[in-house]
């Protein structure tokens, strides 16, 4: 399966009064990594909407493994793939590596959906073309 990988630097504003990463800006970098492992795939959002007529690919389940803290001006490298396909949704592990050692592991589950065409104003899984997940393979 196809891994991006990303490298940030952690900055002030990723903290608490500690100097420790949030919680929260964990699974910020999570979706930004999502984004990116999309478009190393040739898949951005304007491919997306345009090509594939999607809305996006919301997240409907989010979890967290905290094993060790990340801290101020830390170098975080985030591998991020997919590791399942379904025929609407799929699964997305993201690992955070600081030296080189898991320190958070993240999971993803998110939906391919546009809108229904019952009701235009509801949005709807749609099914994961097959192009899309060989982009992944």
């Amino acid at each position: 399966m196809l891994t991006n990988t990303r490298k940030l630097t952690v900055e002030w504003g990723d903290c608490d009064p500690a100097g420790i990463v949030w919680y929260p800006r964990y699974f910020e970098w999570f979706d930004a990594s999502t984004a990116a492992l999309f478009g190393a795939a040739g898949i951005s959002n304007g491919v997306m909407h345009n090509t594939y007529k999607i809305l996006g690919i919301p997240m409907v389940d989010t979890r967290a493994r905290f094993i060790m803290p990340s801290k101020f001006e830390d170098e975080v490298t985030i591998e991020s793939t997919i590791t399942d396909f379904r025929r609407s949704s799929f699964d997305v592990r993201h690992r955070l590596l600081k030296a080189g050692v898991l320190a958070v592991e993240g999971f993803e589950t998110r939906v391919w959906t546009g809108r229904d065409a019952e009701n235009p104003e509801r949005f709807k899984s749609q099914p994961i073309p097959e192009e899309v997940r060989k982009r992944f393979a």
